[in-house]
């Protein structure tokens, strides 16, 4: 176990060597999840509570990275969480993972992604596709909070259309040369490394393209301004503009014209990581609206005696747990190594529609209150809305059920 784990008391229980991973008959069996997840859990809620709803406003207003969790965070393992512990991670499985991402979520939406980001996005295609000389150079040192990094797919013309590619990388002796520019990096002002995709080959179109591991800073990358987002405004969001930067040879992710492979891929398994990001948000959400129809009186009585606030409260718990199990069955699928591709797309497209019709009920609950930001309604409003556009968006994740429902039933 990573001397980081064991110095959370906690945290290092439930994360014990021999703990039984979770499997599907576990959770739908017994309707509970094993102990090991239950106190990962309740861990990951403390911190969440302490540490970042009391900041989550502020962190929001200021547009501020949260430097400081990020590091305390990395030390109790849930930056790396389904990495093995040869190489600092912590050795968990995926359902972990999203259990931990919907926690850190309900305290502060911009934390959850940029958690999310580095275990899925960066992490995940270098623990699968890289050399175990990259595994060991590009992973632990992202492990601990000092560094993370981020996922560079996305264009200014392109973002779904992943195979159109306009940035180039031309092999120049023993470095390859990128030329171009992405788009909508989430983390691109506070990463120490990204995942970048490049065509190396145009007449092969999508199979021409190729993955690679780039340092940052590094000379020809540069960085466009920060955008002012709708929400999610304490993670960083900017372009990566490539010119002639120049990485080793050695830096190629997988092998020659696999890059769409692996962004596929990596894709599927971040699907998960949003889809449980927005489940923290639905679930912040919620909270906040039974906390101040609770409290709230019409009529001589608290408004949760009122049919039409009881309508909606049943509605939105509804669609929260519907779309918590869809995120956990795509999780376990993951887990037990089976295909999860249909699953996690109904996970990503369950979960983020929820988060958004559960915060905007959440509005209509609290009224005037849920309008200002004395109240955090307006901000979980606000941070849903990314949930149906990245990774893929709504439109795109019903294409990939569709697809996959009807290769099924044509064998």
């Amino acid at each position: 176990m990573a001397a980081a784990l064991s110095r959370s008391l906690p945290l290092a229980l439930a994360l014990s060597r021999g703990a039984p991973r979770a499997r599907l008959h576990t959770v739908y069996q017994s309707a509970e999840l094993p102990q090991t997840h239950l106190m990962l859990r309740q861990t990951c809620r403390d911190f969440a509570e302490k540490e970042l709803m009391p900041l989550a406003a502020q962190l929001d207003r200021e547009h501020r990275f949260p430097a400081q969790q990020v590091k305390k965070m990395g030390d109790l393992g849930l930056l790396a969480m389904d990495v093995p512990e040869e190489y600092k991670g912590a050795g968990l499985d995926y359902l972990a993972y999203s259990i931990a991402v919907e926690e850190i979520s309900r305290g502060c939406a911009s934390t959850g992604v940029i958690v999310s980001v580095n275990n899925s996005l960066y992490l995940g295609p270098i623990l699968k596709f890289g050399s175990e000389e990259q595994k060991h150079q590009w992973i632990a040192p992202f492990t601990s909070g000092e560094k993370i990094g981020c996922f560079a797919l996305s264009e200014p013309g392109n973002g779904s259309d992943a195979g159109a590619a306009t940035t180039v990388a031309r092999l120049d002796g023993d470095e390859w040369v990128l030329n171009g520019t992405k788009a909508w990096i989430t983390n691109a002002w506070d990463a120490s490394a990204a995942v970048v995709f490049a065509t190396t080959d145009k007449a092969l179109k999508h199979r021409g393209i190729s993955a690679f591991l780039v340092p940052m800073p590094t000379p020809g990358l540069s960085l466009g301004k920060k955008e002012d987002k709708l929400g999610i405004r304490a993670s960083s969001t900017a372009n990566l503009i490539f010119e002639d930067c120049r990485i080793p040879k050695a830096n190629l992710l997988g092998q020659l014209g696999m890059g769409f492979k692996i962004a596929m891929q990596t894709l599927d398994a971040g699907r998960i990581g949003i889809a449980s990001q927005a489940l923290g948000i639905a679930q912040a959400a919620l909270d906040c609206a039974v906390d101040y129809a609770e409290k709230r009186t019409a009529f001589g009585s608290p408004i949760t005696k009122l049919q039409a606030i009881q309508f909606k409260l049943a509605d939105m718990a509804v669609a929260l747990e519907g779309a918590r199990l869809l995120t956990w069955r795509a999780a376990m699928l993951k887990d037990n190594g089976k295909p999860f591709t249909k699953e996690a797309a109904m996970a990503k497209l369950a979960a983020s529609e929820a988060a958004t019709s559960i915060a905007h009920q959440a509005i209509q609950i609290l009224g005037g209150m849920g309008y200002v930001t004395e109240m955090p309604a307006e901000r979980h409003y606000r941070d849903a809305r990314i949930t149906e556009i990245y990774e893929g968006t709504s439109e795109i994740q019903r294409l990939v059920i569709a697809g996959q429902l009807l290769k099924a039933y044509r064998g």
